[in-house]
């Protein structure tokens, strides 16, 4: 028999929540937990005067029902006016200050709490809203009318987390010198408290005066617990966490960059932490855009902890949000809200990496802190145009390589001093020579280094400074040099994928193909969609190391996502070969002359870096037994 569904009404839904609680109790934990029961004490009072209901507090932020939207809306604007006055003399980084959402729609009500899609609508609204500022949806706007006196501003369609379409938002603003009007609802008698909400307030207490925020909002969409037996790896010892694309909540396709930015910047400074295990950029972003759940981002990509959040830039203030979740327990370990000056984005994201820290109880030792947090730059627009540069050098043409030098270097006139954007010309210039762009081969490498160098002075604990300076050594034909720094980048940086698939790289061309294989094994560990090029890699690392069975395997997966790729087929020539597979060898070389009709032994020689010259001519030898010309 199926059970009948739960009773849904039309309610209007008031979410009230502090801006910037977690600065607030850094700053001085006991006064503002005082300061805060103060005021829930208030707004509860104000509640009730206009016909509303408290449903539940969590934490720092408020769930209340009314009956009528009037009364809703009213009541929210009367909440801003007290705790305007209330802050009137205060200094500004003690000022406690709510966002506000209401929204009328359809609730369930059960057990003395409300949920579903009107409740989190709201939720999601009150994050839109500035900080002692009031947002809205469509359905009060347009349910309020000219009732009350306020002035509105269209924020456009606002595509909120969780919620199928797009929801229309307005700040609302009660106009200059207007008096709202008496409550019209006539009072009702407090509810006493839920004893589930009393043992949860009393959590609550204990949680801050520990100094760990959790978000206990029970109204939040439900999250399936992930399974450990279904993930498609093994979970490490270490905390081990994917980074979601953060959503850009501006409402403006063009400030995409900035949340994508966010996003990459903070993936960076987690996995330079050795204490952690961190997904790389690569493979969580293939969730963007979609609305995933969170068991499935934890089991695809094998981590217990996942985190999502947004990014909003109205003029010069940023506000982001985000929050940690266990995904084998199915809950929130914590959330938090940050309005800041744009300038001050990194600024934010050191707060968040320390959160994470804290809700996860990692311990840093001595000296990681400034090692990591110093990275950034205060020049949000040196920012913003190294971020328009560095999408042009994710392309793969020679007009994008120099659009991305040329901004790069502006981004650096803005800033001279953070030491990222040197590293990322360094880059262009390796780029430019790899693929033959360059007419100027000994500038194009002059500049490269002396990039690195420039970089290396500004910020010598950025992993990013040795693997460019590696880059460049290798280019000279200094691979033991290379290893070294690319060993300092992989030290400094030990869950960025890249890195180990760049030494593993150099350290198979110096004859120490075991060492390269178990790091290319951590690289596609750490980036679960990696990218091509590791098959290719790991399969050159097998190949030394005389595991041929095994080369020709991740050769094969190599040429099934790079069809085109002469070096996968050559890689699997030699390893047919010497595997005794003649026939088969052969195949795979009328096939290469197919695809690559101008290959020839002596140009196939040239990109070949094997410090063992005997190692060459062994594969060389091969390729020739095999068919292929000279």
């Amino acid at each position: 028999m199926e059970s009948e569904p739960l009773p849904r009404k039309l309610a209007a839904i008031l979410y009230a929540d502090v801006a910037g609680y977690s600065r607030l109790t850094g700053e001085d934990e006991d006064a503002t937990h005082r300061r805060l029961t103060e005021y829930l004490d208030q707004i509860a009072v104000t509640i009730d005067r206009h016909g509303g209901r408290v449903m539940h507090y969590a934490g720092d932020a408020v769930l209340a029902m009314f009956e009528a939207v009037v009364d809703a809306l009213s009541c929210a604007a009367q909440l801003q006016l007290d705790l305007k006055a209330r802050n009137e003399d205060l200094p500004v980084e003690r000022k406690v200050e709510f966002r506000i959402g209401v929204n009328l729609g359809d609730v369930i009500e059960d057990r003395g709490d409300i949920y579903g899609d009107g409740v989190n609508v709201a939720a999601r609204l009150e994050i839109l809203a500035q900080p002692g500022g009031i947002c809205i949806s469509e359905s009060v706007h347009t349910a309020v009318g000219t009732k009350l006196p306020f002035d509105y501003e269209f924020l456009g369609e606002q595509q909120v987390k969780n919620i199928a379409k797009p929801v229309k938002a307005y700040h609302a603003r009660l106009k200059p010198g207007a008096v709202l009007p008496e409550p019209s609802a006539r009072p009702k008698p407090r509810r006493p408290m839920h004893p589930v909400m009393a043992a949860t307030a009393v959590a609550v207490v204990l949680v801050i005066g520990a100094g760990v925020i959790t978000w206990l909002a029970p109204w939040a969409p439900t999250i399936e617990a992930a399974s450990v037996e279904q993930m498609a790896f093994p979970l490490p010892e270490q905390p081990s966490i994917a980074v979601l694309p953060f959503d850009n909540l501006s409402g403006d396709p063009a400030q995409e960059a900035i949340a994508d930015g966010f996003t990459e910047s903070l993936i960076t400074t987690l996995a330079q932490m050795p204490e952690l295990f961190v997904i790389a950029r690569n493979s969580t972003f293939t969730y963007k855009g979609q609305p995933v759940k969170v068991k499935q981002v934890a089991e695809e990509l094998g981590v217990r902890y996942v985190l999502e959040g947004s990014v909003q830039r109205e003029g010069d203030t940023l506000r982001i949000t985000a929050q940690l979740i266990d995904a084998v327990k199915g809950h929130h370990l914590w959330a938090d809200k940050y309005d800041r000056n744009v300038n001050a984005m990194f600024a934010v994201q050191d707060e968040i990496t320390r959160e994470i820290f804290t809700a996860l109880q990692v311990k840093l030792v001595a000296g990681e802190h400034g090692r990591v947090w110093q990275q950034g730059t205060d020049n949000f627009e040196a920012y913003l145009t190294w971020l328009q540069g560095w999408k042009h050098f994710r392309q793969s043409t020679k007009d994008d390589n120099v659009i991305a030098r040329q901004l790069i270097l502006k981004a650096i006139d803005m800033d001279p001093d953070w030491a990222m954007p040197y590293t990322t010309v360094t880059w262009t210039h390796w780029k430019d020579i790899f693929n033959g762009w360059s007419d100027a081969r000994d500038d194009s490498l002059k500049q490269a280094e002396e990039y690195a160098q420039k970089a290396l002075v500004l910020d010598d604990t950025y992993p990013g400074v040795y693997a460019a300076l590696g880059a460049v050594e290798g280019i000279k034909g200094d691979l033991d040099q290379a290893i070294a720094y690319d060993e300092k980048a992989v030290s400094l940086g030990p869950n960025i994928s890249v890195y180990h698939a760049i030494l593993a790289e150099n350290l198979n061309l110096a004859g120490r193909s075991n060492e390269a294989i178990a790091l290319l094994k951590k690289a596609t560990r750490l980036e679960p969609t990696y990218p091509p090029w590791y098959l290719g890699s790991l399969g050159d690392a097998y190949t030394s190391a005389g595991k041929y069975e095994e080369a020709v395997e991740a050769y094969k997966q190599f040429l099934m996502r790079r069809p085109e790729s002469g070096w996968g087929y050559a890689g699997t020539i030699v390893s047919s070969m010497w595997l005794g597979r003649e026939d088969e060898a052969h195949r795979y070389a009328e096939k290469l002359m197919e695809i690559k009709p101008n290959f020839s032994l002596d140009s196939y020689k040239k990109g070949l870096k094997y410090k063992d010259a005997a190692y060459v001519e062994r594969l060389l030898d091969a390729l020739r037994k095999a068919g292929l010309p000279e």
